[in-house]
Formats: C-alpha cells, sequence, structure tokens
C-alpha cells in the first residue's frame, strides 16, 4: 500500500508545531548547594558564665559568597553513653542572623553548671560544637 506524501504531511506540521509551541528554552535549576560550616567557639576549652556577652563563630570557608541563608543557634548537651543532644529547640540562643557572617554575639543563658554543653548551628543543616562547661 502506498502513503501518499499528503497524508505525512500533517503529522510533521503537528510535530514542528508542537516543538515550536513548547518552552524549549534551557534554564537553570534552583540547585542547593548545602554547606556545612563547623563551630570553631565554643569549644573543649571554653567556659561560659550565665549573664556574660559570649560569641559563637563558626568556619564560614565553604559558605558560598554571597549566600543568605538564616541561621539559628539552640543550647543542647551530651550525656555519656546516650545519643540525645537534649536540644533545647524551644528556646533558641540566637536566630535570624546571616550564615555568612561567621559568628553571633548572645547572652550565655543563666542554666544549670555542666560541663557537657553543645551548642548547634542549625542553616541549611545543623553542626554542633564539642562540649563546653557553662557555670
Amino acid at each position: 500500500m502506498h502513503t501518499s506524501t499528503f497524508c505525512k504531511k500533517p503529522i510533521l506540521y503537528s510535530v514542528l508545531l508542537l516543538i515550536t509551541s513548547t518552552d524549549a528554552s534551557i534554564k537553570p535549576r534552583d540547585t542547593r548547594i548545602v554547606h556545612n560550616p563547623s563551630v570553631i567557639n565554643p569549644n573543649a576549652d571554653t567556659i561560659w558564665h550565665a549573664g556574660s556577652s559570649v560569641t559563637i563563630t563558626w568556619d564560614t570557608s565553604t559558605v558560598p559568597l554571597g549566600n543568605k541563608s538564616k541561621g539559628k543557634v539552640v543550647l543542647g548537651y551530651l550525656e555519656k553513653g546516650k545519643s540525645d543532644e537534649h536540644l533545647d529547640i524551644e528556646h533558641p540562643l540566637a536566630e535570624n542572623f546571616y550564615i555568612e557572617d561567621g559568628f553571633v554575639q548572645i547572652t550565655a543563658p543563666d542554666v544549670s553548671p555542666r560541663n557537657d554543653y553543645i551548642v548547634v548551628l542549625f542553616g541549611d543543616s545543623g553542626n554542633k560544637s564539642p562540649a563546653f562547661t557553662i557555670t
């Protein structure tokens, strides 16, 4: 059976119309670069005194330039033999600061003295400090 060129043209025109009517431009995807800044201070040698002004610092070398991620810092503590970090999510030490700044200044909280406190920096990921002391 012989098919005419006339029968093939509507299909060809349909395909061409479909190709030209779609948005064929290549658009970059909204990619999220996850950065994982390490907490520098407090560290294992740090002692905070309740009510004093202290600075929490982190490494910004992995933070992309111009990144405007906002962060939150919460206090927690560790117990030997347990994986729970006892994070006080309801009472952040600081929030709504820019991760790219590399630091935030806070007032050390008035909490029970311990030597196993940690701070966790939340941005697009969470990073905890080494255990430190609050008196």
